[in-house]
């Protein structure tokens, strides 16, 4: 018996319990009214129909707790397979957690580890699950959550589905930056890859990953700002090729083609500019002025030998760098003779800068209101990848990594009751404008 001196949290808990053990009684006394039945026969997956066995139960653990359900049950002689169609329409197939606890443990499961997840569940709402059955259930949501979103790509791509305008105003620009990192997996998942260096075996497999989001105006500095909550992703651990549909699908759910401006920027890599160039032709290529100013760095560092003040030479190519002069950068590095494997590379190192001159037009580009760096998609990378997938110990498969990914993505698009919640997955309403 609680009394006046006990604290409001002990007060607070014992309700709880109490309320939370009348919901699962109450729960369970309706799911009780309906156990499934389908008449003497059911068909069965492989086709041929199952007849009905009888009765069994199964308990599943809800968000108010474990309910137990009494279903009918159907076996089939051809297959050998048995099941009870009340689990289906409930929602819970095979598994042991309702569709609403399911979602719970795919939001803690991509948030934190497994493990911290499972205390968060314990602590947060008094539901007792392992760490294993959170890994099980958050995987799974992510699976089912990256088919979907995958069949959505396919279909938009295909022009089945054909996404509708974006709603008036539409922003000034649209950005799209890519960029990748190395995902911890285990040794199973890099057998015969290479080390980073060509040696050993690798120890990572790469995830690339792209951000959409759109820009609407200046800050008062005459910067340009980030629409809150502008940003999308698609992400994939398949390669350039795969990432390249899954933007162009994104693209086009975004109304990439309705926009006054697109802007892609990229590391310098070439794969970049040919997905952009694909894609969305009529956009502007900006090479990041980060790793421009690293490829600048590098160069002077080799010249230094032979320039009379490197400090004040690589302070002057900086100032041209800003600046998007680009010939004067390479003109000044073409004045000093050089021979053999210091004149090979030399032409290495310009190399990048001749490629990409035309995208390193900084002042230009600052002047029409643009970003110059890749800051967003490296926020990205961090936010998506490094602080859920990254962390010390963690080792992966790239399937478990690739479903967390997913939910993660869903979350930072605004897309999670698309793909995730109870109901989901299902074209959203921006998209029902099927051909």
């Amino acid at each position: 018996m609680l009394g006046t001196g006990d604290g409001l949290g002990v007060l607070e808990q014992a309700m709880r319990a109490a309320l939370t053990s009348a919901g699962a009684a109450l729960l369970e006394a309706v799911l009780a009214g309906e156990d499934g039945y389908c008449g003497p026969r059911a068909e069965c997956g492989c086709g041929r129909q199952a007849a009905c066995a009888g009765v069994r139960d199964k308990t599943v653990t809800t968000v108010l707790g474990p309910v137990r359900l009494k279903r009918a049950w159907y076996h089939c002689r051809e297959c050998k397979h048995g099941f009870a169609p009340r689990d289906q329409q409930l929602g819970i197939g095979d598994g042991s957690l309702s569709p609403g606890l399911s979602e719970m443990t795919a939001l803690a499961g991509a948030e934190v580890s497994f493990a911290r997840a499972a205390a968060l569940l314990a602590g947060l709402a008094g539901i007792t699950i392992s760490p294993k059955t959170v890994e099980r259930s958050a995987e799974a949501s992510g699976a089912a959550a990256r088919a979907a979103a995958g069949a959505e790509a396919a279909a938009i791509r295909a022009r089945t589905i054909i996404p509708l305008p974006p709603p008036e105003p539409v922003p000034d620009m649209l950005y799209v930056e890519t960029d990748g990192t190395g995902v911890p997996v285990r040794a199973s998942e890099t057998e015969g890859r290479p080390g980073k260096d060509g040696d050993g075996q690798a120890g990572t497999r790469e995830v690339k990953l792209a951000r959409l989001f759109t820009v609407s105006g200046l800050d008062a500095d005459g910067r340009p700002v980030m629409d809150p909550g502008s940003s999308s992703y698609a992400f994939t651990f398949d390669g350039k090729d795969t990432l390249a549909r899954l933007v162009k699908a994104e693209y086009l759910r975004r109304g990439g083609e309705h926009f006054r401006q697109v802007v892609a920027i990229g590391d310098g890599a070439a794969w970049i500019w040919t997905m952009a160039a694909d894609l969305y032709p009529h956009a502007t290529h900006i090479t990041d002025i980060y790793h421009a100013r690293e490829h600048l760095h590098d160069l002077a560092a080799h010249l230094a030998f032979i320039t009379p003040d490197p400090a004040q030479w690589l302070q002057y190519r900086s100032a041209e760098l800003d600046a998007g002069n680009i010939s004067a950068i390479i003109g000044a590095a073409r004045a000093y003779p050089l021979d053999g494997i210091k004149a090979s590379d030399l032409d290495r190192k310009l190399g990048y800068f001749e490629r990409n001159a035309h995208r390193m037009r900084y002042q230009h580009f600052r002047d029409l209101g643009m970003f110059i760096g890749s800051g967003a998609i490296e926020g990205g990378i961090k936010a998506i990848v490094v602080q859920r997938a990254k962390q010390s110990g963690m080792h992966w498969t790239v399937g478990g990594a690739a479903d967390i990914l997913a939910l993660r993505c869903q979350r930072a698009s605004g897309r999670w009751n698309d793909f995730v919640a109870p109901g989901a997955p299902g074209p959203a309403p921006a998209l029902r404008a099927a051909v």
